[in-house]
């Protein structure tokens, strides 16, 4: 039977705005929203700690940088936006979100506060995927930072045109800092390539499908616990029989976001033998920048395929 002890969470698509949660600040280390800045330094918020971790790299010490997410102990898809990010995101300059329906409250808080020399990255918009996109997990991809860190220096060029130079300089340094992470997707692929994985949810499926492992839990059962709702019992079944009949080489599962359901999967997996690796929506802080996050949840992959080593928290 299916465990009865699963909390439901809200919807991805149907966030509430409410006033009940002070925003997590990384980065900038403020402690206070900052002000438009005449001096030159362009206020940028990302919706996602990762954004905005780009974004200060890509603007350097002429931007002052601010996320809205970045706590990892925390469930993104039930962030409640209060009046204090309201008040960061209207001020700001420059914005970093992610679309898809993960970060509605942006979208609100912009119309309410217009600003007609603000700059809005849409990841969703900028990749042109469409609002049925099942897996709104777009920073796993590879092919989405470089895209997001060229809009970033496109729009600090075109607000700061006297410091454009130094924002492509970095947009140069910043893609050639990736190619550590794609040359471990790609040795990932070359030893393990068709690798069956089972996970929790679509947190990496991105990077999985990148590095060629095979993710053969059932997607619908992916989305109900992305979405909050219990699964089916058969494909809990299913899901079980891919431990028990070590159908797969590793478990992949949402460190950030566990409950008795999904941490008696991690032990079931254990308990054949299954290496389980954990991973975040949003990045771990301190410690890590874009980069070396990713090339930490790869290395982690390889030594759950390699040696058979779990590695629950980065």
């Amino acid at each position: 039977m299916l465990p009865a002890v699963r909390h439901v969470r809200p919807c991805l698509r149907l966030w509430p705005v409410a006033t009940c949660l002070v925003a997590a600040w990384s980065l900038a280390g403020c402690s206070s929203p900052p002000a438009a800045d005449a001096s030159g330094v362009v206020q940028v918020v990302g919706a996602e700690n990762e954004y905005a971790n780009v974004a200060s790299q890509i603007g350097g010490s002429y931007v002052h940088v601010s996320a809205i997410m970045s706590n990892p102990n925390t469930d993104p898809h039930t962030f409640e936006a209060s009046p204090t990010v309201a008040q960061v995101v209207s001020a700001a300059q420059l914005v970093i979100q992610n679309g898809v329906g993960y970060d509605t409250f942006m979208d609100k808080i912009e119309a309410a506060a217009a600003n007609p020399v603000r700059k809005v990255i849409d990841v969703q918009g900028l990749l042109g995927l469409p609002n049925t996109t099942p897996n709104p997990h777009l920073w796993y991809s590879p092919t989405t930072m470089p895209a997001v860190a060229r809009a970033i220096a496109d729009d600090l060029s075109a607000l700061e045109p006297s410091d454009a130079s130094r924002f492509r300089a970095n947009l140069t340094k910043f893609d050639n800092s990736l190619q550590p992470w794609l040359a471990d997707i790609a040795a990932l692929k070359e030893a393990y390539g068709g690798a069956g994985v089972a996970t929790t949810e679509p947190v990496a499926d991105y990077l999985l499908r990148a590095a060629g492992l095979d993710n053969l839990t059932p997607f619908v059962f992916q989305a109900d616990i992305m979405n909050g709702v219990d699964p089916s019992p058969q494909d809990v079944t299913v899901e079980k029989n891919l431990f028990v009949d070590h159908q797969v080489k590793v478990f992949v599962y949402n460190q950030q976001v566990t409950d008795s359901f999904t941490s008696s999967l991690a032990a079931l997996a254990r308990s054949h033998g299954i290496p389980v690796v954990g991973v975040y929506e949003t990045m771990p802080v301190p410690g890590y920048d874009y980069q070396s996050w990713m090339v930490a949840e790869v290395h982690a992959l390889q030594m759950a395929l390699a040696r058979g080593v779990s590695t629950t928290r980065l």
